[in-house]
């Protein structure tokens, strides 16, 4: 860990409140933190080890980056960067279903990378998955959601599968993405760049771009977006339509 490293009061506070309103980490927990190599996994990376010098509990880590195939060098680079936060990290080279040259948009390889990441967990005998998911990414993908699904839905702070057997949480829920590269830029982090063709030509990165004009209306307005997501007031929400009964001749 960088011993320069200094973790800013209200970040350190918005980590512990999303730890305690969740539940997310219990004493014996063995966490599989997935690392893409963006700041916000790095930067996880470092959060998860620097709370196991201080939270009541004891964890354990284990980082995985997933290479997909997209090109010959990124996992090096996230191994460096993994190397230099001095964290045990495992690179996976798998070979997907469908090759990172024929897919045709994210819906396939996010799956695949998904469930890449449950069997990993299972292989290494982790109880919980770790993302790097912050507000803004929940925020657009309830947009997301609504835009293109049809539905109001988001990424939860914490998610049950399997009966209980696994958890995804997201210990960075309440933090914004510029407290996110603020941190990453102290700890002298280097994110490396998404080698995937589409992570600029999908819906998100098109969500992405139109939401900053409605946080701009006035300081409030994101925090307020956020906390709207667990403030829905269903009998105020239409239920769906009843199909009209058909008449028997």
């Amino acid at each position: 860990m960088p011993s320069m490293a200094i973790l800013p009061p209200k970040v350190n506070r918005l980590i512990g409140q999303a730890f305690s309103h969740y539940d997310m980490i219990r004493d014996g927990d063995r966490i599989l933190v997935a690392v893409s190599g963006g700041i916000d996994s790095l930067v996880l990376c470092w959060l998860l080890q620097f709370w196991q010098q201080k939270a009541p509990v004891s964890y354990r880590l284990q980082a995985v980056h997933l290479d997909m195939g997209f090109d010959s060098t990124s996992h090096e680079l996230v191994g460096a960067e993994l190397a230099k936060l001095s964290i045990h990290f495992h690179i996976d080279r798998f070979t997907p279903a469908i090759p990172a040259d024929q897919l045709d948009g994210c819906y396939h390889c996010a799956r695949q990378r998904r469930n890449r990441l449950f069997e990993l967990a299972d292989q290494l005998q982790c109880n919980k998955i770790a993302f790097g998911h912050h507000m803004e990414d929940m925020l657009e993908t309830f947009f997301l959601n609504l835009c293109y699904s049809g539905n109001i839905s988001t990424m939860l702070p914490r998610q049950d599968l399997f009966g209980g057997k696994l958890s995804i949480i997201r210990p960075m829920a309440y933090l914004e993405k510029s407290q996110i590269i603020d941190l990453g830029k102290s700890l002298n982090i280097r994110p490396v760049r998404n080698p995937c063709r589409f992570s600029e030509q999908n819906k998100r990165h098109k969500i992405r771009q139109t939401l900053p004009a409605l946080y701009a209306m006035a300081p409030s307005v994101k925090a307020n977006m956020f906390a709207a997501l667990a403030n829905v007031r269903t009998e105020y929400l239409p239920k769906p339509a009843i199909p009209p009964k058909k008449h028997q001749n």
